[in-house]
């Protein structure tokens, strides 16, 4: 699972600093906001060919992880 998450970059010049796919212009958020735009992954690659299925896996685990957080109450 962590090989699969390497893919994830964070670079503060690239894309404002948000999370992107192995140094593309390709947003993490991109790829989330076309699945819910009822998009399947199959399409998803065919509308973005630079990407590779295990792109598609690191962007929804490295999600499910920053949502995954607990919550401190004081």
């Amino acid at each position: 699972m962590s090989k699969l998450l390497e893919r994830i970059t964070v670079n503060p010049r690239q894309c404002g600093g948000r999370p992107c796919i192995r140094g593309m212009r390709i947003r993490v958020s991109d790829v989330l906001d076309l699945f819910a735009a009822g998009l399947s992954a199959e399409e998803i690659l065919e509308d973005l060919p630079d990407l590779e299925m295990d792109d598609i896996r690191a962007s929804l685990t490295y999600a499910a992880r920053k949502l995954n957080h607990p919550i401190l109450v004081a």
